[in-house]
């Protein structure tokens, strides 16, 4: 014989306040995410294609992509994006690094910082005629 009759009131209204403390949590810290995870990757696409441009050139792409992601923390601080390109004649590679840091507010609850240290190395050829 069972004592419980189906009125299960409290328990749905806990699944539902864990369930909206979570999408509240997934709302702050989701585009941080992909905010970084896009930069990482368009960086990664603008190393392979480096072979004609200038380090000033590519240092302008990668603030464009961070600021039109919205990084701002990678467009404040001067040494957050380094570029280097190494290599001479027909082979070289192009390296740019990523260091700053990101802090999301959960309400005034919590602080989360999260770091990006991220070092992209491409091979670039020059093209042969």
């Amino acid at each position: 014989m069972q004592t419980q009759r189906g009125e299960g009131k409290v328990g749905c209204i806990v699944s539902l306040l864990v369930l909206g403390v979570l999408g509240a949590v997934a709302f702050k810290a989701v585009p941080v995410y992909y905010g970084n995870s896009e930069l990482i990757d368009a960086c990664d696409f603008i190393g392979s294609g480096a072979s004609g441009k200038s380090i000033e050139t590519i240092e302008r792409e990668v603030k464009s992509k961070a600021k039109e992601l919205g990084v701002i923390e990678a467009l404040s601080n001067k040494n957050a994006i380094r570029i280097t390109k190494t290599g001479s004649g027909e082979a070289g590679s192009c390296t740019i690094t990523l260091h700053y840091s990101r802090t999301v507010d959960f309400y005034g609850a919590y602080q989360w910082t999260i770091e990006t240290n991220k070092t992209i190395s491409k091979p670039i050829f020059e093209n042969i005629r």
